[in-house]
């Protein structure tokens, strides 16, 4: 098949190596010529947007945010404005809810069926091809876009109709940034009041305060290997890209009135650990504003 792919940072990148070794043609297309490069080398072939979208049997999107989206997909030169009748547009970016439904009803009304298709896994899921895709769309459309996804994936989860994919996704890692937060609150005060770290993590690990940032992905330098916390929070996923899916949180909050206190608060810690400027580093790093004081 011959894939359009748009966005080739730190994630698309492997998603897209991932797509050449299954055997797929590669159209790709990136603000950051580099980025374009790396694929050109390895047998992909660079287009414009227009021409990608015009010559693309699928089109995969892995961007920034909500306004990427929209300019990429809604833009006179985008996506929609050049795709062929019938084609499927799959965007995998991290945003709000409302903005997924807008541009997948703009290209259904168009004849184009689209999902939105955000991943879980970070880069390491993305180098492995062991990614999470959370879909929502028409099951129809899943199912045709469930084999393609497989070669990027191992766990492919319809979550119902458009938009429900960013819902699941933002959930959760609303859910992972609060679970962080309330590790490094625990550790640091453990290790404060002469607890050695490692213990305490295995006693946590083995009781009802176990969870996956404690026992896969431990904030505290020392007890785990192979996470950021061993490596001075380098890698992973980053404290600005945890802010940016808070806000989106907060924001989709507000359509439906739902109160997201502790997802508010957790909002707050990450934009101070930004204003740090720590930004840059992984998420769990948070963990430095307990040891600051």
């Amino acid at each position: 098949m011959k894939i359009g792919f748009i966005g080739l940072g730190n994630m698309g990148n492997p998603m897209a190596r991932n797509l050449l070794k299954a055997g797929h043609q590669l159209l790709v297309y990136d603000v950051i010529p580099a980025a374009v490069e790396k694929l050109t080398t390895l047998g992909a072939a660079s287009a414009p947007i227009g021409q990608l979208a015009g010559e693309a049997d699928l089109v995969l999107t892995m961007l920034p945010s909500s306004p990427q989206v929209r300019e990429v997909y809604l833009s006179a030169g985008g996506v929609l404005a050049n795709i062929r009748p019938g084609i499927m547009a799959v965007d995998s970016s991290t945003i709000d809810p409302h903005t997924a439904r807008e541009v997948a009803a703009v290209a259904a009304k168009q004849g184009n069926p689209m999902v939105d298709a955000p991943v879980s896994g970070g880069t390491g899921g993305a180098e492995a091809g062991t990614l999470t895709f959370m879909v929502g769309g028409r099951a129809e459309d899943f199912e045709r876009v469930k084999p393609t996804l497989a070669v990027m994936g191992k766990n492919i989860v319809h979550c119902g109709p458009s938009g429900n994919g960013q819902v699941a996704k933002l959930c959760n890692n609303m859910l992972l940034a609060i679970s962080m937060i309330g590790v490094a609150e625990a550790m640091t005060l453990g290790a404060a009041l002469n607890m050695d770290p490692k213990t305490l993590a295995g006693i946590l690990n083995t009781s009802s305060g176990r969870c996956w940032s404690s026992d896969t992905y431990n904030p505290y330098p020392g007890v785990l290997e192979n996470v950021p916390a061993a490596r001075g929070y380098t890698g992973g996923f980053g404290a600005e890209l945890m802010l940016k899916d808070l806000g989106l949180v907060t924001e989709a909050a507000k359509r439906v009135k739902q109160p997201v206190m502790m997802g508010s608060l957790a909002q707050q810690l990450y934009q101070q650990m930004c204003l740090h400027g720590e930004g840059q580093k992984d998420f769990s790093a948070i963990i430095r504003l307990y040891q600051q004081r």
